[in-house]
């Protein structure tokens, strides 16, 4: 039989990966982000652009995508598995910790940006049902873009991540609050509101308490197979099935995808999970941009530009004044709250399924929705662009505060010198022996009231944060001589390693691990060394003890180092390493 190419969807298949392999290394060579690079190949691909034009010239049908919808659910994919990973850099500890700025500095930022814009929208003309309903889809902030520029683990990364996780939890209650709004609904839409709430509790129990009995067993059964295949099968099943099970229940499904990584991230496997799921991550996410891209109108945009830029501007000024000012009166540094209130500016691609939930309702007109439809695209689009603007108005606030800002050129500070990343005990502790030492050093700090004093004491530090990409690479690493990571991130310390391993691949790089798994984890990232807390202050009591026992400092000390390196051996063991970092043997190569 033969295949039906204008069917089978290869043809969407072809569009996709070709704009994969031509966007991410066309962008990345002139270092933009390929977030604009795969929704451009989404105006131009789409059924508004060029795939518009495949009657008259059918040729064109095998490079664009003239259906929209059908590549819809791997795009809602896409944002499933972005939620998966963020839950795998989390804990249920951290969480809890975070409950504070979640549901007080979140639900502030959301519902008093709906208020407001929902409030001049309602004395512009519009009814005051669909007034609510276009506020509030309106403040929703974009998980899918702001997380991946800003991290979970930066100053910026924090506050925009407590607010988007309140976003994402008050989607579903939105979209049932809209429709008890409806002119037609009755009481039920509220009945419904409250059966979702106890029905979505039950199932985020039951999936809590099902997820800590089955998954280590389960991945375990996974590791010992040693497969990436079934590794691989085993996480996707655990994503969708708890994403089916909140849908289930009436929440979003990427409030399972999120618990799923939260779950997967109190077992010893999640390193391993995270690696193997990044790159359907990466490309499920640029299949959600082109579909954004889809979805701008051009000749829309050409007709009502006017309009359209009154509409984006005022949006995003009253969300970063009013998320400027939520993270000010919570403490937050003026530089950190300005970049995280532009970041947060435009609408979130959730914003779609709000205006659509309103328009079902009754609340607004097709036109209108399909007004503010451009809008959120135009506003995703140029989200990347907010983030460089943010971080030029933080350092020029943070400058007029009188606060430190990154130098322009880091790398020529770093040159023949040793990096320190983290500047609390153990930085200052490593700081203080290469003085000693007479070696040349530079600590890289994102506390500003830590590097204030730390300067005033002489010691030779910056501010910068290492969870965001460009400072990492404005560091100029090729150039060090070692690197020492100290930061008390393990997620994050992981991260760093992994990167500055595969740019310099014989960088020395001396890493603080919390524990022997974490020291592991270390390893396989490229850590040439990983010194757990654990094992060290073991060895220092072992070593007090047998002095004040009256064994010979030599003698002790010979066993300490022997101790050290069987220990050191059977964390590379457990870490698949059968030998050497490979900075050892370039060296031992070089003598």
């Amino acid at each position: 039989m033969a295949l039906d190419i204008r069917n089978s969807g290869l043809s969407d298949a072809l569009v996709i990966l070709g704009s994969a392999g031509l966007v991410i290394p066309a962008f990345a060579r002139f270092k933009i982000s390929p977030v604009i690079g795969f929704i451009l190949v989404g105006i131009l691909v789409g059924p508004n652009a060029l795939g518009s034009m495949v009657d008259r010239y059918p040729w064109l049908y095998f490079v664009t995508i003239s259906n929209a919808e059908a590549i819809e659910p791997f795009a809602e994919f896409g944002i499933i598995l972005l939620l998966f990973s963020i839950g795998l850099e989390l804990s249920f500890r951290r969480l809890w910790a975070m409950r504070v700025q979640v549901f007080g500095l979140g639900a502030a930022e959301l519902v008093i940006s709906g208020l407001l814009i929902g409030t001049a929208l309602y004395l512009m003309g519009q009814a005051w049902g669909g007034a609510i309903g276009l506020g509030l889809a309106l403040a929703l902030s974009s998980t899918a873009l702001v997380l991946p520029l800003a991290g979970t683990t930066s100053a910026i990364g924090r506050g925009a991540f407590a607010m988007l996780l309140f976003e994402d939890l008050a989607l579903v209650p939105i979209i049932f609050m809209l429709g008890a709004l409806a002119p037609t609904a009755t009481d039920e839409g509220w009945n419904g509101l409250a059966e979702v709430a106890i029905a979505g509790g039950i199932t985020i129990v039951a999936l809590y308490v099902a997820g800590r009995l089955v998954l280590p067993r389960m991945f375990g059964q996974a590791a010992r197979t040693k497969s990436p295949e079934l590794f691989l099968a085993a996480s996707l099943l655990v994503v969708i099935v708890a994403s089916l099970a909140t849908a289930a229940a009436g929440l979003s499904p990427i409030v399972g995808a999120l618990l799923a990584g939260l779950l997967i991230a109190e077992t010893e496997y999640h390193e391993e999970v995270d690696a193997i799921t990044a790159p359907f991550k990466g490309l499920a996410l640029g299949v959600f941009l082109i579909s954004v891209g889809m979805a701008l109108d051009l000749r829309l945009v050409a007709r009502y530009w006017p309009e359209l830029l009154a509409a984006i501007a005022g949006v995003m000024a009253v969300k970063t004044l009013v998320t400027m000012v939520a993270l000010r009166l919570s403490g937050t540094r003026p530089g950190v709250a300005a970049e995280t209130g532009v970041l947060m500016a435009s609408p979130s691609e959730t914003t779609l399924i709000v205006l659509a939930a309103a328009g079902a309702a009754g609340l607004i007109q097709p036109s209108t929705a399909a007004f503010w439809t451009t809008v959120t695209a135009i506003g995703l689009t140029i989200t990347p662009l907010l983030a460089k603007g943010g971080r030029l108005i933080a350092r020029r606030i943070e400058a007029k505060a009188g606060g430190p800002t990154e130098p322009a050129d880091l790398g020529s500070v770093v040159s023949n010198g040793t990096v320190v990343v983290g500047f609390g005990r153990v930085g200052r502790t490593i700081a203080d022996m290469l003085r000693a030492h007479d070696k040349p050093y530079l600590a890289i700090e994102a506390d500003i009231d830590v590097v204030n004093m730390a300067r005033a004491e002489g010691y030779h530090v910056q501010f910068g944060d290492v969870a965001r990409s460009d400072m990492v690479d404005r560091l100029n690493l090729g150039h060090a001589k070692a690197l020492v990571i100290t930061m008390d991130d393990p997620v994050l310390s992981v991260r760093l390693t992994r990167r500055v391993r595969g740019w310099v691949p014989n960088l020395p790089i001396i890493v603080r691990a919390r524990d022997a798994a974490h020291a592991a984890a270390l390893y396989r990232a490229g850590a040439t060394d990983a010194v757990p807390e654990t094992l060290e202050s073991s060895l220092q009591l072992s070593e007090a003890l047998l002095v004040d026992l009256g064994v010979a400092v030599g003698p002790v000390i010979a066993s300490i180092h022997e101790k050290r390196d069987e220990m050191r051996k059977t964390i590379k063991d457990a870490a698949g390493l059968e030998r050497e970092p490979r900075i050892r043997r370039v060296r031992q190569a070089e003598a």
